[in-house]
């Protein structure tokens, strides 16, 4: 090659890489979003689903993609956190859909139903059954798409100052529970109050609620809730799985590249599997401690369970019937939670109460 042709073909390159710089820079943005959370950092399993996607995102990115981190009440109140994301206040939230049933009972699809799908089959509705595409068409008109991010798996019943022997005991009852749950159990009786989770223990001690529900053994013991109320019951009917939702402005999530989008949705789905294995893996203990420190273990008695599970299905039946958005997603979950439960009779449930019956023989 001939010099001149060589400082020709160099000269090219040159030019080559200036251009080319640019392109990639542009291909990868400096993003940052906030995202509010409603758990205190207390619960770390919990609040620790947001650290686990801002970090993660932040990995795969190579730093491109900054999310920070916001604990309940650092930037809104716990109860909030959707509507801090819906106006753009935030880009994003892990919060609950059920705690918006006060504006559409349809926002409960998106965590759980009482008496529904247990957290495998739930999993499988979202991401493989269409739920989760009829939950986003639904929510789009509060300017959020969904996310699975996190999950408890079954919850406990809650703490109680006195025992629940009948239906009847339900009566007047002031509990903190959140959801479809409240709505059933008021028809029982049951005068239901939403509190976020940071400041049940101060209502619970001084007298504001009789008894209060909030997530599992592993989370309950972090709260201390057994130092004031004693009975520990069992199970929490009212959420045999709950998902936490990424909750993403649409505006946000729109002008997000698509490499960072695909970068979130897979930092979500880690962090849910890890969520919902640290609980599996925490719950057994914490029960144990909890019980030997004073808990008393109580399960819900048969017509308490019975009243319930009937007072759900008219419930929904009634939804349906006055609510076109509640009726739409009902009618597609109410079939797969049929084909679901006799899937479960036949491998699942029998399998389980089998090996757990043989503890001790």
């Amino acid at each position: 090659m001939k010099r001149r042709d060589f400082l020709s073909t160099a000269a090219l390159g040159s030019a080559a890489g200036v251009l080319a710089t640019p392109a990639l820079a542009q291909a990868r943005p400096n993003v940052s979003w906030r995202l509010t959370s409603s758990y205190p950092k207390s619960l770390e399993t919990l609040y620790g689903i947001s650290d686990h996607v801002a970090r993660r995102v932040a990995e795969i990115t190579d730093g491109g993609f900054q999310i920070q981190p916001f604990a309940a009440g650092e930037l809104v109140p716990p109860l909030q956190a959707l509507d801090a994301v819906s106006e753009g206040t935030v880009e994003c939230a892990h919060t609950l859909g059920s705690y918006n049933i006060g504006k559409d009972p349809t926002w409960a699809f998106d965590t759980s139903l009482p008496f529904g799908m247990n957290t495998r089959q739930n999993t499988a509705w979202l991401l493989y059954g269409g739920g989760l595409e009829l939950v986003n068409e639904f929510i789009a008109r509060a300017n959020v798409r969904s996310i699975p991010s996190g999950n408890t798996g079954a919850q406990m019943g809650g703490w109680y100052r006195k025992q629940i022997n009948s239906v009847a005991d339900l009566n007047g009852l002031k509990l903190r529970i959140a959801g479809l749950g409240g709505e059933i159990l008021s028809r029982l009786g049951v005068v239901p109050q939403q509190i976020g989770g940071g400041d049940i223990y101060a209502a619970l001690e001084r007298g504001t609620i009789d008894a209060a529900e909030f997530s599992g053994p592993y989370d309950d013991e972090k709260l201390g809730f057994q130092r004031v109320a004693p009975y520990y019951y069992y199970p929490g009917w009212w959420e045999g799985t709950a998902n936490v939702g990424l909750y993403i402005n649409l505006d946000a999530w729109g002008a997000l590249p698509a490499p960072y989008q695909a970068a979130l949705e897979a930092a979500c789905t880690e962090a849910m599997t890890h969520c919902v294995a640290k609980y599996d893996n925490g719950n057994p203990d914490a029960l144990m401690r909890l019980v030997s420190s004073g808990a008393q273990l109580q399960a819900f008695p048969d017509d308490v369970l019975t009243a319930a599970f009937a007072e759900s299905r008219k419930l929904y039946a009634e939804y349906a019937e006055a609510n076109e958005n509640f009726r739409k997603i009902y009618e597609h979950w109410s079939v797969y939670w049929t084909r679901q439960q006799q899937w479960l009779r036949v491998a699942e449930l029998p399998y389980d109460y089998f090996t757990s019956a043989q503890i001790g023989r």
